[in-house]
Parts: C-alpha cells; sequence; structure tokens
C-alpha cells in the first residue's frame, strides 16, 4: 500500500535503527561512572594512607627508619668537683671505659649477655645487678655490662662485634679522691644508685651514674649531679658503631669548694698519728672549718667500684669504728670542758658571782653520797677564776648545785652544745644537756647528784668534737658562729665567710671575760691544769681547757686508797681525754678541740696535741685572703713529760699540785 519512497515509512525505520544507538551510550555512561568512581575510592583510599604515612605517622616512620641506621642515648654528665679553700682538687673525674647493652638494638639479650661472660667473665654479683637493671630501665636506656674495662677487655669486645649486637664500649668516668683516708668524713664517697633512687629519678638508670652516700658528695647532690646530654651515632646492619652523627654535651654539675685547708688536714692528722681520735680547727670568727678528722679513716674510692665483702667486714668489725666520723657522730661526755658552760650560766641566772669563793677539801658530799675531785687533797678557798684554772671539780659541784640544770641547759645550748648544729654534712647527732624533764621522758626520776655530776661534764651529758669547737669558738669570739664547710659554689662565695653580720651570744661580756681569764690562766698561770699546751711562738697567747671523761665508775674505796691511776686500765677503760682552745688571746682567730678516745688524761695527752695543732694553724694562717706559703716545720708531737722544761725557757711552769695530771673523775660513789 505504501511506496518504498514514503515519507512516512522512511521516519519509522530510522527511528527504529536510531533506538538501540541511545540505549548503548546510556549503558556506557553508567559503566565509565561506576569505574570513575571506584577509580576515585581506590584513589582516596590511597590519599589517605599516604596522608597518613607521610603526615600523620611521618615523623614516627622517620624515626624508625634512622634506627636501622643510628643509634642514640643519653649521656651522663660529669659530676662536679670538689676543692679545698685553695682550689686543690679533693674529688674529682677519671676517664674509665665500660661496656654498654642497647636492649632496644638485639632480640635475644639473655644470648648476648652470655656471649659477652664468655669474652669479659661476669660474677654473680654483675649478672644479679644486668638483670635488674633491664627490669627497671626504657629499652632506649643503655645497661651497663662491666666497667673500668682493661685494653685487652676491648680488644676481644671490638673483635666479637658481630656476634655481640647491641653492645658497645663507651668512655665514662669514675670519682677519683686524691686524698683518699684524709678528707674521706668529710668530702664522702659515691656509690651506684639502687632501686629506690632509680625510682625518684630515672635518669639515676644511665651508665655512670653514682649517688653520693656520705659527706659533701651527698649533702650537696642536687649540685654536684648535673643535667645529662646525648649522643647520636651510626651503626651498621650488626649494630656496629661507624661514626658520631651528633652530640649534645650534658651540663657538669656544679663545682664546689670547702673552707677546708687540706695541707692544714694533713698537719692535723700527722698530729693524731694512730690515736683513735677526732680534731677540730675552727675560724672563730665566722665558722669556717678549716681542718676536721676523724681516725681512723678510709679509702672512699673503694665504693666507687664496688667494696668486697671483706673489706666491708673488716670495717664493720673495726672496734676503732674508721666508717664513723667521730668529729660529728660521736658523742663523749665532755669532762671538764663543760665547766666554762656551767660557769657562764651560774653568771647569767645570778646564782654565783665571779668572786664567790666555796671550799675544797678534796670531796663533796650530798645526801650521803660523796663526789670526788680529781685532787684528792683539795684546792682550798676558791672563786670563779682559780676553780677553771685549777680545774676543781668540787667548786663546780656547789656551782651546779646552786645553778639547776634549766639554767645551765640554756646556756650549754646557746654556746652550741646539746643542740643540732647546721653543718653541710649527714649524720650529724647533737648530743645533750640533761634536765630533769628530760630525765622523767625516760621514766626516771632526778636527782641531786645527777645535777652535782653534771656540773662537772660527767653523767648524761653528752658532746661531739664539733659542738666543742663552736662552743669554744663561740666564748673567743662572742659571735654566735655556725659551724660550715661550703665557702662557694661555682665561684659564688658562701654569705657565711664573710667576718661582718654575724650575731652577738646573748652573754654579757663581762662574763665572757671572766671565763675567757679563767681559761687563760689554764694554759699559762702557774698551776694552771695544762702547761702542755702553752705555745712556743714569741707574743701569742693561747687560751684553753683541759677535761678527762670517765667511761666506767670507779669504787670508793679505791679511790680513797690512794693507789688508783687509770693508766693501769685496759684501754677500753681509760677516760676519754679531752681540750678545747683558742688563740691569740688578745684576738682569737681559731679555736680548736681535741677528743682522744681513751686517752686518760687530758692535760697529759689532748693538751699537747692541741698545741702543736693550734701553731700549725697560727703558723699557716689558712683564713688570710692569700694562698699560704708552704707548710712550715712544726714542734715535735711527741708529749712533754711531767715536769720537764717547755721550749721557751721564758714559759717555764710552776711545779704541779700533788696529782696533777690524773684525769678529773667526779663521778658518784
Amino acid at each position: 500500500m505504501f511506496s518504498r519512497n514514503n515519507p512516512f515509512r522512511s521516519r519509522t525505520r530510522q527511528k527504529r535503527h536510531d533506538e538501540p544507538v541511545r540505549s548503548g551510550r546510556g549503558v556506557f555512561t553508567r559503566r565509565a561512572l561506576l569505574v570513575m568512581a571506584v577509580q576515585a575510592g581506590v584513589l582516596g583510599v590511597l590519599g589517605r594512607r599516604l596522608y597518613t604515612l607521610q603526615v600523620v605517622d611521618g615523623g614516627h616512620l622517620r624515626q624508625l627508619a634512622e634506627r636501622n641506621r643510628t643509634s642514640k642515648r643519653l649521656l651522663a654528665p660529669a659530676r662536679g668537683t670538689i676543692h679545698d679553700r685553695f682550689g686543690v682538687a679533693l674529688a674529682d673525674n677519671k676517664v674509665s671505659w665500660r661496656a654498654l647493652l642497647m636492649p632496644e638494638e638485639t632480640t635475644d639479650i639473655p644470648a648476648v649477655i652470655e656471649r659477652f661472660s664468655q669474652i669479659v667473665p661476669l660474677d654473680e654479683h654483675d649478672r644479679a645487678r644486668i638483670e635488674r637493671d633491664l627490669r627497671h630501665v626504657h629499652k632506649y636506656v643503655p645497661v651497663t655490662l662491666h666497667e673500668f674495662l682493661s685494653w685487652d677487655d676491648m680488644a676481644r669486645i671490638e673483635l666479637n662485634a658481630p656476634s655481640l649486637p647491641g653492645v658497645l664500649v663507651d668512655v665514662g668516668s669514675t670519682r677519683l679522691y686524691p686524698f683518699k683516708d684524709l678528707t674521706a668524713h668529710i668530702v664522702g664517697y659515691v656509690a651506684p644508685p639502687n632501686e629506690e633512687d632509680v625510682a625518684k629519678d630515672t635518669t639515676l638508670s644511665l651508665p655512670g651514674m653514682r649517688v653520693g652516700r656520705a659527706g659533701i658528695e651527698q649533702t650537696q647532690e642536687a649540685s654536684l649531679r648535673g643535667e645529662p646530654g646525648s649522643v647520636e651515632m651510626e651503626v651498621n646492619a650488626v649494630g656496629r658503631v661507624i661514626g658520631e652523627i651528633d652530640r649534645v654535651e650534658g651540663q657538669q654539675g656544679e663545682d664546689v669548694r670547702l673552707t677546708l685547708d687540706s695541707v692544714l688536714q694533713q698537719q692535723v692528722l700527722n698530729r693524731l698519728e694512730d690515736r683513735v681520735a677526732s680534731a677540730v680547727v675552727m675560724d672563730c670568727r665566722n665558722g669556717e672549718v678549716m681542718a676536721m678528722v676523724s681516725t681512723p679513716s678510709f679509702d672512699p674510692s673503694l665504693f666507687d667500684s664496688g667494696v668486697s665483702h671483706a673489706q666491708w667486714n673488716e670495717w664493720a668489725n673495726d672496734p676503732r669504728t674508721p666508717l664513723v666520723d667521730k668529729a660529728v657522730s660521736g658523742l663523749y661526755p665532755p669532762g671538764s670542758t663543760f665547766k666554762p658552760a656551767v660557769a657562764l650560766a651560774a653568771l647569767k641566772s645570778g646564782s654565783v658571782t665571779a668572786h664567790d669563793r666555796f671550799n675544797c677539801p678534796g670531796y663533796y658530799d650530798l645526801g650521803g653520797v660523796r663526789f670526788h675531785c680529781w685532787n684528792r687533797w683539795g684546792h682550798g678557798l676558791i672563786n670563779m677564776h682559780e676553780g677553771l684554772k685549777y680545774s676543781c671539780d668540787v667548786y663546780f659541784y656547789e656551782v651546779a648545785r646552786r645553778c639547776g640544770m634549766d639554767p645551765i641547759q640554756a646556756v650549754g645550748n646557746a654556746m652550741g652544745l646539746g643542740v643540732k648544729l647546721g653543718i653541710e654534712l649527714p649524720h650529724v647527732r647533737s648530743g645533750v644537756i640533761p634536765t630533769p624533764e628530760w630525765r622523767q621522758r625516760h621514766g626516771f626520776h632526778w636527782n641531786g647528784g645527777d645535777t652535782v655530776n653534771a656540773g662537772i661534764g660527767q653523767g648524761f651529758v653528752q658532746v661531739t668534737p664539733l659542738a666543742l669547737a663552736t662552743y669554744v669558738s663561740r666564748i673567743a669570739s662572742g659571735r654566735d658562729v655556725q659551724p660550715h664547710l661550703l665557702r662557694a659554689t661555682n665561684d659564688q662565695l658562701s654569705s657565711l665567710a664573710s667576718l661582718d653580720g654575724v650575731a652577738k651570744v646573748d652573754l654579757p661580756p663581762d662574763y665572757l671575760d671572766v671565763v675567757r681569764g679563767g681559761m687563760f690562766a689554764v694554759v699559762n698561770e702557774p698551776h694552771g691544769t695544762a702547761p702542755k699546751a702553752r705555745l712556743d711562738l714569741p707574743g701569742v697567747q693561747m687560751a684553753g681547757k683541759t677535761g678527762s671523761a670517765q667511761v666506767r665508775r670507779v669504787s670508793r674505796a679505791l679511790r680513797e686508797s690512794g693507789h688508783f691511776n687509770s693508766m693501769n686500765l685496759p684501754w677500753e677503760y681509760r677516760p676519754h681525754a679531752l681540750f678545747i682552745c683558742f688563740a691569740p688571746y688578745d684576738n682569737p682567730k681559731y679555736a680548736v678541740s681535741v677528743v682522744v678516745e681513751h686517752g686518760n688524761a687530758g692535760a697529759d695527752e689532748a693538751a699537747p696535741l692541741a698545741k702543736f695543732i693550734m701553731t700549725d694553724a697560727l703558723l699557716r694562717d689558712p683564713a688570710s685572703d692569700v694562698r699560704p706559703p708552704a707548710p712550715v716545720a712544726a714542734p715535735a708531737t711527741e708529749p712533754v713529760a711531767e715536769g720537764a722544761q717547755p721550749a721557751n725557757p721564758a714559759s717555764t711552769p710552776a711545779p704541779q699540785p700533788a696529782g696533777q695530771g690524773q684525769p678529773d673523775p667526779g663521778a658518784a660513789q
């Protein structure tokens, strides 16, 4: 019906032909969009991952990559040094070599330690320490395997480096004490930190770190320790060090300068020789301690590398107690050296005047108990000046009874006795000046006998040699000086070094003059108890006070028999010998205290030693602003025999009364 050229038909065919073409394009478009979406998603995931790797975790991943070729660790800082007042090193550092283990650089720590022990032997103590350190430190903190390596040890370690991943040889330092036992009690020593130390400060786990355990090393630990540094090293595939990339040095600890004069310290030690004793030399104007010796002593350097059990047992079982600083921790009855404090207390309380006289028949009866004077023939009718000069026990029995213990304690405390002194040392003991209230706190009753016995420095009275030096310094200068050892830190002078601004003691100058005069008479007037302490220096005079402190009771029958001599007792039962002094008398500069354990009589044993020590101090004069000259020849240390003439003919002492030279017992019978 329709021709081939029918336009309607043509349009119909064209429309049918076009429909599948349009359908194919639609399918293609949807697939393209799907592919593009997938691609965009993949790219998004990749982008996010790249962002995470490069931006978020970039720093951490860079550190991990760096660890493949570098090793970074903290460095222990150099410890500050300790010097005497003239810059002489008392504690210094010495280079040493050690083997370290980096825990993060090995996968089998026990195997590495075992291989290392075959090269450098490790004892049980070393293994226990390594195991403890590995438990308590982070993996990036090195652990010390062995210290103080020899050259042979280092060569073997380097030769076997491929089989010792994480092990390296490092340079460190060890503490050096040039004067060894001379300054051990003052300077102290260092030792490796324990678990308690590390728990308080994790930097102490670093190899080579040491902690002060005694003396200045302990009290000035915060100043001496310093701040740690770090070092970054390049290593190869087996962990062997190729080179150093970067180093940040730690901040060294502060340098500490003490008031001590090392030369005078040595001179004092030479004077004491092998006695069990202590001596203190102090500038009585400002409290600087010029020398402080306690014998016997020990070598502090042994603690840095570890003290053997045998050595420790030897020290611990030695009855002479070498580890104890007797100058600040030793407690002794002061004996007659306490009498000046009793005199000052009596004057201040108004119970006795300097002119009051009391009779000494050689004994003192109180409540049915007899107390003896050291001179069994007695001293007769005497006043305060003579009581100090003759060291009469009976005179001070009566003075103490009239005064009472509370005023005696108050003045004693004001003069530095029975109180904690703020010197820069650990384990400083305060001593005791007893009172009725103190006695009651301990569950006992106080009686009159306790008072009179304390009046001569016996009974419950206890002091340290440092307290005695402080006490005589305050008597001499009239100033409330505080004993101290720290002179400067990093060349910054301590305020205590000044001679100005020290407060005066709360005592009238007239009372101090009475006591000073009595102490002058002890050394320089006829029949004083310490002619052996008289100085041989032209124009220089010294004032002092003897003391002998009993350590056991002597029966009344034995004492009155006339045959008692404490020198015949075994050494450990003999009285302690004490002496305190200051010089020059007219312009006091130095104060000295000497305590000789079981030295018997202070006049015979401690007084000559104090004379020689004071002579050394005056000739050397370490308190001057410039370095003093080299040590000069000092007088011989042998005590002068009783009744012998002194070196200075102009200073010939008068004959001594009968019984002179015996200790001041004064114990209740």
